[in-house]
């Protein structure tokens, strides 16, 4: 990246992150919905090779975020490949003749945020961006599941005598290193949740996160763009009161989890594919499923996305003319998932 002139002020960059299913996309949707007019750029990142999240968002149509200032990085995690994926895309943004005035990277929901925050410490880059803010966005409804930690109220009684206690559950460090990077927390889905759920799951959050971070209580990610916008937290100087589970490792990898596609045809019942995708996801403890189903009958595509064994659909657009219209859904779960049993279920 070359110095940028003295007249350019820095851009600002909003990291929103947050566990597969917690709502990041339908949160950015809703900023570019309430944008008020401002220029705003994307740069969406999904662990998988199918670009579900990226094609929400160009469905939106909205004027300040035309489509070709919304970059798509799949089948990779930006904070592994920073310096092929997120430089190169960061450059194609900034050469619009029309600047972004305010660049949002929605990270992979196993992405660990610290690592992408670090590269904006580079000098070629910390002289063109700044991060504004991180939003480590949660579902609310599953960490009161427990589905994070084996036993929350255990944990909870642990991190109360000792801050630095260590998980072997891959889920739950995941979700804790993207608290511990965050300046916001955007607790999504309060709709899902009873007041005492809701306290007690506020309560675990601030016994994970060292320092003083706002708690934001939200439904379907309805939250003002003044409230996320304009942090102006610097956070590639703060990169020291942002602690992470991998500080000490070289590297990070996802060897933990398993991504793959299922092609499963056209539908006749949407309802029908839904109760099955909730009995798969149940009888194989499923992470996430999402993807785009075409529907007999219908001439726009559904839309189905489901977090663990929780799913919702709705017809978001009519298929294109030249679009190939197959249903394609998007599976993920932990290392050793039964992708033959999966398949075999999904297309049954």
């Amino acid at each position: 990246m070359n110095a940028p002139s003295p007249a350019l002020a820095k851009i600002p960059v909003t990291v929103v992150t947050g566990f597969l299913g917690a709502g990041k996309t339908t949160l950015i949707r809703h900023i570019l919905e309430t944008a008020r007019g401002r220029r705003l750029a994307l740069i969406v990142n999904e662990f998988g090779d199918v670009g579900v999240d990226g094609e929400i968002l160009r469905a939106c149509g909205i004027e300040s975020c035309p489509e070709e200032n919304i970059v798509e990085l799949a089948n990779g995690c930006l904070c592994c490949t920073v310096a092929d994926d997120f430089i190169p895309a960061v450059e194609a943004l900034l050469a619009h003749p029309n600047r972004p005035e305010h660049i949002i990277v929605e990270t992979s929901g196993l992405a660990l945020p610290k690592p992408l925050v670090k590269a904006f410490d580079w000098p070629a880059v910390r002289a063109r961006l700044t991060v504004d803010g991180v939003v480590a966005v949660v579902d609310g409804a599953a960490v009161a599941a427990g589905r994070f930690a084996d036993d929350p109220e255990e944990v909870l009684a642990q991190r109360a005598e000792d801050a630095a206690v260590d998980h072997d559950n891959p889920l739950e460090e995941v979700y804790e290193d993207q608290l511990l990077c965050a300046d916001l927390v955007i607790l999504n889905k309060a709709d899902l949740l009873d007041a005492a759920e809701m306290g007690r799951v506020a309560a675990e959050i601030g016994a994970t996160v060292p320092r003083a971070v706002k708690i934001v209580q939200t439904s379907e990610g309805r939250v003002d763009p003044a409230v996320l916008l304009g942090l102006s937290a610097a956070a590639e100087d703060d990169l020291a009161n942002r602690p992470s589970h991998h500080d000490t490792e070289e590297g990070h990898d996802h060897d933990d989890f398993d991504s793959f596609v299922v092609e499963i045809g056209t539908v006749r019942d949407a309802a029908a594919l839904v109760e099955r995708l909730g009995r798969v996801a149940a009888e194989h403890d499923v992470l996430r499923m999402k993807g785009f189903v075409a529907v007999e009958g219908k001439p726009m595509r559904l839309l189905v996305q489901g977090v663990g064994t929780r799913f919702r659909q709705q017809f978001d657009r009519a298929w294109k003319a030249d679009e190939d219209r197959t249903s394609r859904i998007v599976v993920i779960g932990e290392k050793g998932l039964d992708r033959a049993a999966v398949t075999a279920a999904l297309a049954g």
